[in-house]
């Protein structure tokens, strides 16, 4: 188990809020998995279908569960999660986030049998999309007419992938998926990963040479700046790979390059602008939600590392969780209208202006998971 600091009680006075938002939002009778807040009055804009986002709402379910061994959070993620069952034949990479975040998890934390269950269907459709020329997991996508363009691009943040394939691997019995998830993770290293640690967000190839076309962003401010999401779900995404693939260096060596790159580069607030290279800073918004996501990452870090540099993630990590719980986080108060709980000063997509100032379901997941580490109610490496 993770070592607890000695700032328990404030860690878990946050998590006391951070539940009652989730509470809250569970009884709304939400139509759709909620995606993106207001933060002047907490109601949720909705996905039908769960977009990419869906699994962190379910994993919020799962982690209130945890942490309070209440049946009403088990009955709610049990029924979302059942509402992600179609998504399993979506042929999108996204189906990791989906079901490891919305499934999976709930099978490693306490052997749930519908967790068990939609992990495993998520991950046997997720890996027939693999492209073996090109060794990786192409984005793929819903909407036919747009087929063909999702085949040959990728994201940086499919990279999590390996952790449903791996995970997924030893509830099949099945070494091919554990081996499609380190070549889906290996080739990002050359398709999206800088010289210095920072990151490309995207990249095209050829769908039958696999080479490399052309790299780019979705989200970011140009092609060659560093996008804050990018560069957190690289953080995540080798964090997890060098979980799940102990003895392959190079992905615990990566996870260093990229987390090292935002703790140089990051404010002295800890709080990270949109996009690294927005020449526009200071006066651009922040994004709470890569950061969450970093901090998370820089936890798992931590735990897969050697004394030395373990006390010096553990540290970094501390700092940022303070800061997104002191100036970020809704208190409980009644000189505040809003509700408790809310991750606020989320960015969804600062290129096109999307709710740039929200609360954002993965950044709400993200910093639920870290306070429960940081509380010493989570191992950092159990998901």
């Amino acid at each position: 188990m993770h070592q607890i600091g000695p700032d328990v009680a404030f860690w878990n006075d946050a998590l006391v809020r951070m539940q009652e938002r989730i509470t809250d939002s569970a009884k709304m009778k939400l139509s759709g998995f909620p995606q993106v807040s207001d933060p002047q009055t907490g109601e949720w804009a909705t996905v039908s279908n769960g977009d990419w986002t869906g699994g962190f709402w379910v994993g919020l379910l799962w982690l209130a569960y945890h942490r309070t061994h209440d049946d009403y959070f088990l009955i709610q993620a049990e029924h979302w999660a059942e509402r992600l069952r179609p998504r399993t034949q979506s042929q999108t990479v996204f189906r990791g986030f989906l079901f490891y975040y919305g499934a999976a998890i709930a099978a490693i934390l306490f052997d749930n049998p519908i967790g068990r269950e939609l992990g495993l269907a998520g991950a046997r459709e997720l890996a027939e999309l693999y492209n073996t020329h090109a060794r990786l997991i192409p984005i793929g996508t819903q909407a036919p007419k747009a087929q063909e363009a999702y085949l040959r691009e990728t994201n940086i943040d499919c990279v999590a992938s390996i952790a449903l394939l791996s995970w997924a691997a030893g509830g099949l019995d099945n070494d091919e998926l554990r081996q499609i998830g380190r070549a889906h993770a290996t080739r990002h290293i050359e398709l999206c990963i800088r010289y210095d640690g920072s990151v490309h967000q995207s990249a095209r190839f050829d769908r039958v040479t696999g080479k490399l076309t052309a790299r780019f962003t979705h989200k970011g401010y140009s092609d060659e700046s560093t996008w804050a999401r990018a560069q957190a779900w690289a953080m995540l995404g080798y964090a997890l790979a060098a979980k799940y693939a102990p003895d392959e260096p190079l992905f615990l060596e990566v996870a260093k390059r990229v987390c090292d790159w935002w703790l140089r580069n990051a404010p002295p607030d800890d709080i990270a602008y949109w996009d690294f290279s927005d020449p526009r800073i200071p006066n651009v918004p922040r994004d709470t939600s890569a950061t969450a996501i970093a901090l998370a990452s820089l936890l798992k870090l931590s735990a897969l590392t050697k004394t030395e540099e373990r006390a010096h993630y553990q540290t970094a990590a501390e700092s940022i969780a303070k800061a997104l719980v002191n100036n970020f986080l809704t208190p409980v108060s009644e000189r505040d209208e809003r509700l408790p709980g809310m991750l606020t000063e989320g960015c969804f997509n600062g290129r096109t202006g999307q709710a740039i100032k929200h609360e954002l379901i993965w950044g709400d997941y993200f910093l639920c998971e870290a306070l429960l580490v940081l509380a010493g109610t989570l191992d950092p490496l159990a998901i």
